[in-house]
């Protein structure tokens, strides 16, 4: 079976599970585990930040950092299909109770105006505007990424409107990858930043949510409110380290596989409104139900397995999982319909 519904369907490499097995591991809860106390320092000092917190999933860190940044009655900007507003169940409005001022934006890339123009007026009659959340990679605007200029540019701005900035960095080793651009440069520019280890790096489960010694203290409280608290957890931790060794620049070959996917797709009538592919994603419509009906299950029948992202926009993500004969055989089974 070929799974092309999303990146967080790898299993662990051969390597990464022995390096799992070999873990050193102790009880977190008491800051005693020392593979995850490892993994949280590697990650904080690649992204240029003070301390990090180890978290079963990217929806926790970001909950987490949007409750350190922010109380009740306040206001996140942030695009209308960033994933802290779309896709973590309310979270926002039920962890943290506060609102979202949402950026219609085509690429998903919000810009110092979309910042200036979107700050609440100092009046009781409205929500205090607290936060700026940026996503990078864009998922529903298909992979694309921020530049380190643009960060620089729209957090400028957050900060001389004195607002508190967040990155959910779910796919921010693609970005960083296709960009060029490089990840100790980041720390600089937010008060928090979540990454993710199970999507394009191939861990099994896990995420962590980077910041100052200080929020990263509330933060542990946070997760422990949530749930989040894990004992002896050096095992995904290792996983984690391993990931970050080993699979962050073979990325660039999932961009690859990507790009030639979109490249065939132009070729083909029944695709419309092809997103340019900058990392690991490919988003297109389709014209109608029919043809997305058909479409997946000609590619079921086939032993390939689809998503959607909306009724009529199909994706196609690219991973660690999927190889270049596969890309072939995908590629095959696309001409057949």
């Amino acid at each position: 079976m070929i799974d092309l519904r999303s990146d967080t369907i790898t299993k662990p490499t051969p390597p990464m599970l022995e390096a799992m097995w070999g873990a050193t591991v102790g009880d977190d809860v008491y800051d005693e585990d020392m593979t995850v106390n490892q993994l949280q320092q590697k990650a904080a000092d690649m992204f240029g930040m003070e301390a990090a917190l180890f978290c079963p999933s990217g929806t926790m860190t970001n909950q987490i950092a949007m409750r350190v940044l922010t109380q009740p009655q306040d206001e996140i900007i942030c695009y209308n299909g960033a994933h802290i507003y779309k896709y973590e169940g309310g979270g926002l409005a039920y962890n943290s109770q506060v609102s979202t001022r949402l950026i219609h934006s085509q690429n998903g890339i919000l810009h110092p105006a979309d910042v200036s123009n979107n700050v609440n007026d100092d009046n009781i009659h409205y929500p205090t505007t607290s936060v700026v959340a940026l996503e990078n990679s864009v998922n529903r605007a298909g992979g694309t990424c921020y530049t380190l200029d643009q960060i620089k540019a729209v957090t400028t701005a957050a900060r001389q409107h004195q607002l508190k900035t967040h990155l959910d960095g779910a796919r921010v080793f693609n970005a960083l990858v296709s960009t060029g651009d490089k990840a100790q440069d980041y720390g600089q520019y937010f008060d928090t930043i979540s990454i993710c280890l199970s999507k394009g790096l191939g861990c099994p489960v896990g995420s962590l949510v980077l910041s100052s010694h200080e929020l990263i203290k509330k933060a542990k409280r946070s997760r422990k409110v949530l749930g989040g608290a894990m004992r002896q957890v050096g095992y995904m931790a290792a996983a984690g380290i391993y990931a970050l060794d080993n699979h962050v620049a073979r990325l660039s070959n999932d961009h690859q596989r990507a790009q030639t996917i979109a490249q065939h797709l132009t070729t083909k009538s029944y695709v419309l409104n092809l997103i340019p592919v900058q990392t690991n994603i490919v988003l297109f419509d389709l014209p109608n139900h029919d043809t997305v009906e058909r479409l997946l299950a000609h590619l079921k029948n086939h032993g390939i397995l689809a998503g959607m992202m909306d009724k009529l926009t199909m994706r196609f993500v690219t991973h660690l999982d999927f190889d270049d004969d596969q890309l072939e055989q995908f590629l095959k089974v696309l001409d057949l319909f």
